[in-house]
């Protein structure tokens, strides 16, 4: 298996995974409206691929607190997708892993995501709530633990807290339903 940043000639194959992995296009619609969204700008799109199958795809896009001051540089990560007969073999989580390395060397901060509270925390993840960082939407009580982050600089949790303001395409209410 080996990961590389997707390009325009991947698009394809990006969208054929999160259309198959999710079994609806919903994921895919909100892939390609990131893409070309320039408030979710710089991106970073990862494709994983098994032999020359494309089979994993990982998208983070730029946020931003609300009114504050304060300069930590933030993405979220959405959407995760693997394809289905290619999942629970640790394509996801060397993803996620590799997409945080490059991240981290780019002086990103932060990165928040909403996700399955069992799955993420197996690579850092903790509950963003708890920390003092708001969702864009309201995230349900029940459903607290799903809106997380990692920080990737050491120190930044504790000087900085808010609400997340994500880019205009994810910027939505249903995309902020775990």
């Amino acid at each position: 298996m080996h990961i590389r940043e997707a390009s325009e000639l991947d698009l394809k194959d990006v969208l054929l995974i999160e259309r198959l992995a999710f079994g609806h296009d919903k994921e895919a619609n909100l892939v390609r409206d990131l893409l070309d969204d320039p408030s979710a700008k710089p991106i970073l799109s990862l494709l994983s691929f098994e032999n020359d199958r494309a089979v994993g795809h990982i998208l983070f896009t730029t946020a931003r607190l609300l009114d504050t001051k304060d300069t930590a540089s933030i993405v979220i990560l959405a959407p995760l997708a693997i394809l289905p007969d290619a999942q629970r073999q640790g394509i996801g989580g060397k993803l996620i892993e590799q997409g945080l390395k490059l991240l981290s060397k780019s002086g990103v901060d932060l990165v928040f995501v909403l996700g399955h509270p069992e799955y993420y925390p197996r690579y850092g993840f903790k509950p963003a709530g708890q920390l003092g960082f708001e969702a864009p939407y309201p995230i349900p009580s029940e459903h607290a633990n799903a809106w997380m982050l990692q920080a990737l600089r050491p120190g930044v949790i504790g000087s900085v807290s808010g609400k997340v303001i994500c880019s205009d395409a994810l910027n939505k209410p249903e995309h902020w339903r775990e």
